[in-house]
């Protein structure tokens, strides 16, 4: 049976961040936790006949802003889940945090992260993004480096030793020094995981209508060498493009979603995918928080479902297991995609004799040129 993880998210934020292209709204006055709550909820009790009696594996709460929720709320909504599911045991819980919510008092003392704790948070994804507070101005985050450091100290006095910093590289104004500086500064405050990825311009953003001046092609591979010597040589594993742990604190439901797992996605414009005899299919949840709110309160179903056609099947799974440094196996494959490897022929074939894919003791992986033009490797399919 395939393994299930549980994905919540929370659509509301302190502010818009202007590099930001998820599913996130700036909070006019008070959120509206208890409704949404509830709402979380009675999503998931739309999507239990979709699940055959799978214990989740993992659990992480994204946004938007998880903390702007007291603590009260995400234990009535663990309750809740824990009612409804079973959890696999060592089941790894994760919510996001942003010390931007520390600046409003909401978070950043010991008793608040400690009652995350008690309500069975287990791993905590701080988003820092950087320890610089000229970088942390350009983009657009109202927490200063401070505050971040504050928030960490907070969460590890409250008993977090499992939690990852997000941190951003090639930002505006950004030199090899200061960002392998940055780095060091973060790795200084002991995670156990460091999710360190280069800023990217997306569509439907502020910096995409209002492009930053970003570091030269030459400076983003300095940096990126730099960084990830820096990170190797702190003990940090490279276990995907951008993800780096200590030995055994991988994040089991990010690995999960690279490896084609499934997953429930409940909350406000949250998406699941579940494979059920040989048929994958897609959910898509509403977007708008007002509408999700108001579907929840008439008691209807919020969700559209896509049947992902056979034929999409080996780039969708690619487009995940690509970006694991140690790639897949035939098996993982074929379990996952109910397709013989065989439908990979002309893929593999190709890409090999260009040296971006290769083949060692049964795993297909991707080269380290491989792993740097992706986009461009997984065009090939």
């Amino acid at each position: 049976m395939m393994p299930l993880a549980l994905y919540i998210h929370f659509p509301w934020c302190a502010k818009k961040c202007p590099y930001c292209d998820f599913n996130s709204h700036e909070a006019k006055g008070e959120i509206p936790e208890n409704q949404y709550i509830d709402a979380l909820l009675n999503d998931l009790d739309h999507d239990l006949d979709a699940i055959a009696n799978q214990p989740l594996v993992s659990i992480f709460m994204g946004g938007g802003t998880p903390s702007l929720f007291s603590p009260a709320s995400i234990d009535r909504l663990l309750r809740g889940v824990r009612s409804r599911l079973d959890f696999a045991d060592n089941i790894e819980i994760t919510m996001e945090v942003n010390p931007a919510t520390v600046q409003k008092g909401l978070v950043g003392d010991r008793e608040r992260f400690a009652g995350y704790y008690a309500a069975g948070i287990s791993r905590l994804s701080i988003g820092v993004q950087s320890l610089n507070d000229s970088h942390l101005n350009l983009l657009g985050r109202v927490h200063s480096g401070s505050d971040a450091i504050n928030a960490i100290t907070a969460a590890k006095e409250a008993g977090f030793d499992n939690f990852n910093i997000d941190l951003m590289h090639g930002l505006s104004e950004q030199n090899l020094q200061n960002a392998i500086a940055d780095l060091t500064a973060a790795i200084a405050l002991e995670p156990t995981h460091v999710s360190w990825y280069q800023l990217t311009i997306e569509p439907n953003t502020v910096f995409y209508n209002q492009p930053p001046v970003l570091p030269d092609d030459d400076t983003l591979w300095e940096i990126y060498e730099a960084g990830l010597n820096q990170l190797a040589n702190q003990g940090f594993h490279r276990y995907e493009i951008s993800a780096f742990s200590k030995p055994g604190k991988e994040s089991v439901h990010n690995q999960n979603y690279w490896q084609f797992g499934d997953y429930i996605g409940i909350g406000a414009g949250a998406h699941g995918k579940l494979t059920r005899n040989g048929v994958v299919t897609r959910r898509a949840k509403t977007r708008q928080p007002d509408h999700y709110l108001a579907s929840s309160r008439l008691g209807g179903a919020n969700f559209k479902d896509t049947i992902v056609d056979q034929s999409e099947l080996p780039l969708e799974f690619l487009m995940n297991a690509l970006r694991l440094t140690d790639g897949f196996n035939q098996a993982l494959y074929e379990t996952r995609t109910g397709l013989p490897l065989s439908t990979l022929e002309n893929f593999l074939n190709r890409t090999q004799s260009l040296e971006l894919i290769e083949k060692q003791n049964g795993w297909i992986k991707p080269t380290n040129k491989g792993a740097q033009f992706l986009n461009s490797l997984l065009e090939m399919v």
